[in-house]
């Protein structure tokens, strides 16, 4: 054997004893991350705090606790057109008087009222023989996340555990905003439900969402997919990407991520599409022309007296103080209002529209917008009229007033109430 094979032998176990020594490197340094970022004991106000309404995580035991299952293969379709986004028109069907127990008799999503967050969003109760078995899908204790400044819970309009799948991502070192939200941006923006980012500020000691053009860097970060909007439910291939697209995420910021278990969160998608696919009505009141058509000059008169504004879609708009649309005035015909156009447009109707899941107090919204058609009505000389064309009086609103109240109460006995926050991002 000559020198030149010695030598060559001798590089080559040099080599191997290197490559074994730089693996066993690499395991210390995750092992002591991994420890390091599971060690800190503290609350998170997303994942491990316990259902409002003193409710424990075993009344949702597989999220509904045994109460009506909703099939999970229902998960990817659109609400139907018989239920969802239901424009209920006056005289449709007369109610009976509403009692206590009103809303849970006459909609289909009769359960339990009281259920804020199913299970699969509180970790703390879950089994973790079920979670993924990546090395950065690793089961958290139920006081790893930051715990906030007095005690402040994480605002629930940035992320809540009765409306998202919540991802959970606490790296050792902090990671640029910018970094978080182009790690898996090729990833996520193939998924059909909304992603929303709140990232915890150790220096206002507040969680806040997680702008792009932000110069933060964040060490605990959360993700959420909204589970239903109004195209219905999220599908389970979406929930796979969100769910392969974090953990990636989670090890590029050299972290580890924890996330819910799949199969309950597509069970509470498809209960709670079904709860919202019950009271997602709008109510309309027609203006109709009486042999003249109504000029746009006056329409746009009679509305901005009115405190109405024309809104990028082509609609008056009537808004709270806040900037929240109360209602709408629309053209019967194809084309929208403009200012441009209102001078020389025509037409012979036009309807206004309330969307009773994103209004605050609907009853007294109803009574404001049927008060206001009534005087468009007089002013134009034309009829008040529901879509049949029979006239509309006070006796027939009645009912469809005692609908919307029973609908909204039960929106909030589900802690979704009508106009907020929630439920703009439900009804959307």
């Amino acid at each position: 054997m000559t020198d030149l094979q010695m030598g060559l032998i001798g590089l080559g176990g040099a080599a191997v004893i290197g490559v074994l020594g730089y693996n066993k490197w690499q395991e210390h340094k995750h092992r002591k991350l991994a420890e390091q970022l599971l060690n800190v004991r503290q609350a998170d106000v997303l994942l491990d705090e316990s259902p409002p309404g003193g409710a424990s995580a075993d009344d949702y035991a597989g999220v509904d606790g045994g109460a009506e299952a909703a099939d999970p293969g229902a998960g990817g379709g659109a609400r139907s057109a018989g239920t969802g986004h239901e424009r209920v028109e006056p005289l449709l069907r007369v109610e009976p008087a509403q009692d206590d127990g009103a809303y849970e008799a006459s909609a289909p999503f009769a359960e339990d009222s009281a259920r804020v967050a199913p299970a699969f969003l509180s970790p703390r109760e879950a089994p973790v023989a079920g979670r993924s078995a990546s090395p950065q899908a690793v089961p958290r204790r139920p006081d790893d996340a930051p715990a906030n400044a007095g005690g402040q819970a994480a605002p629930l309009y940035l992320l809540s555990p009765m409306i998202d799948y919540i991802a959970a991502i606490e790296v050792a070192e902090p990671a640029a905003a910018y970094r978080i939200r182009e790690g898996q941006r090729a990833a996520l923006v193939r998924i059909g439900k909304a992603v929303n980012w709140i990232g915890y500020n150790e220096d206002s000691r507040e969680w806040e969402p997680i702008l792009e053009d932000s110069d933060n860097a964040y060490r605990h970060i959360r993700a959420g997919l909204q589970l239903v909007d109004r195209k219905g439910p999220v599908r389970d291939g979406d929930l796979s990407v969100f769910h392969v697209a974090l953990l990636d995420l989670a090890t590029e910021l050299m972290g580890v991520a924890e996330l819910p278990l799949r199969e309950p969160a597509l069970q509470a998608a498809a209960q709670l599409d079904e709860f919202c696919a019950g009271v997602d009505i709008q109510i309309g009141v027609n203006v109709i022309s009486q042999g003249q058509v109504f000029p746009g000059t006056k329409l746009r008169a009679l509305a901005e007296s009115a405190g109405m504004v024309i809104d990028a879609d082509g609609r008056f708009a009537r808004c709270d103080d806040e900037g929240n649309v109360l209602y709408v005035l629309i053209n019967q015909e194809t084309k929208g209002f403009s200012s441009e156009s209102m001078r020389t447009m025509t037409t012979h109707g036009v309807t206004f529209l309330l969307d009773v899941p994103r209004v605050a107090n609907g009853d007294r919204v109803l009574t404001q917008m049927v008060e206001l058609a009534r005087r468009f009505a007089e002013a134009l000389h034309g009829a008040l009229v529901d879509d049949n064309r029979r006239p509309l009086s006070e006796s027939a609103i009645e009912p469809i007033r005692r609908q919307v109240v029973q609908y909204q109460t039960a929106m909030a006995h589900r802690q979704l109430p009508a106009g907020g926050p929630l439920a703009l991002r439900l009804f959307s």
